[in-house]
């Protein structure tokens, strides 16, 4: 040890490097599986399938095939997202905009019934109506949960790397949890955090519930893009839903 000019003792640059190499093998990559955002597509699969034929785009089982010709090669080459490439990836955001645009198709389909006498009997009750505006919000909120996943930092299998590598990850979204540092970071979070799954769902929610962030600030344009697209569908489902509803209870 070398004393320093300010006083107390100096790290001799051979040890600081020595002690960063050591807080850097310390870190050890999660590999996020993804097993949790099948499970999040499902869901959205199941919500829209269980829509009335009115408000799908042909034959039920058209979504749930197109969706399932990417994940089940997708899910079985790259279960876990440390194996990531530009393809597999690209198959990954494929998934997620094919349910995405099912459930705008039938937002539209819904709004498109309401000018139609015919068509606007099936909506004749407000349960119905409330159900049917519910399973459509819910789905855009697992669409997005799995769009932010998808998107911040460059997906998850890079933020990790960045993470291990650099301390932390070029975000799109700023989580309260990444404000900390090694210094004032608390004993209840680490100083490596990074987001995973379930924190972008709630972020979704929040977002479709308040159409604002709610603890994460989206720092990227596209990131914010997508929080824009995510309350607009958000606040169209419920302001259409709820005032329909009005009138067939009055």
């Amino acid at each position: 040890m070398i004393p320093s000019r300010r006083g107390g003792l100096r790290v001799p640059a051979r040890e600081s490097r020595g002690l960063v190499a050591t807080r850097e093998r310390s870190y050890t990559i999660r590999h996020e599986p993804r097993w949790h955002a099948v499970l999040a597509v499902a869901a959205a699969l199941l919500l829209y399938i269980t829509l009335p034929p009115r408000l799908t785009i042909g034959p039920v089982w058209v979504a749930p095939l197109l969706v399932l010709l990417v994940l089940v090669p997708l899910f079985y080459l790259a279960p876990r997202r440390a194996a990531d490439n530009r393809r597999i990836r690209i198959l990954g955001l494929l998934s997620i905009a094919i349910v995405n645009f099912f459930n705008i198709a039938s937002i539209v389909l819904l709004i498109a019934a309401f000018f139609h006498p015919a068509k606007a009997r099936t909506f004749d009750s407000a349960l119905v109506l409330l159900r049917i505006g519910g399973q459509i919000w819910l789905t855009n909120v697992l669409v997005f949960g799995l769009w932010f996943w998808e998107l911040d930092g460059g997906g998850p299998a890079i933020r990790e790397r960045d993470a291990a590598a650099h301390g932390s990850h070029k975000p799109d979204f700023l989580f309260p949890q990444m404000s900390f540092s090694e210094t004032t970071c608390s004993s209840a979070y680490d100083p490596h955090w990074t987001p995973a799954f379930f924190d972008y769902l709630y972020l979704a929610f929040t977002n479709a519930t308040a159409f604002s962030p709610a603890d994460a600030l989206p720092l990227s344009r596209r990131a914010k893009t997508a929080m824009m697209i995510e309350a607009m569908v958000s606040f169209a489902t419920i302001a259409i839903v709820l005032s329909r509803s009005v009138s067939l209870i009055g």
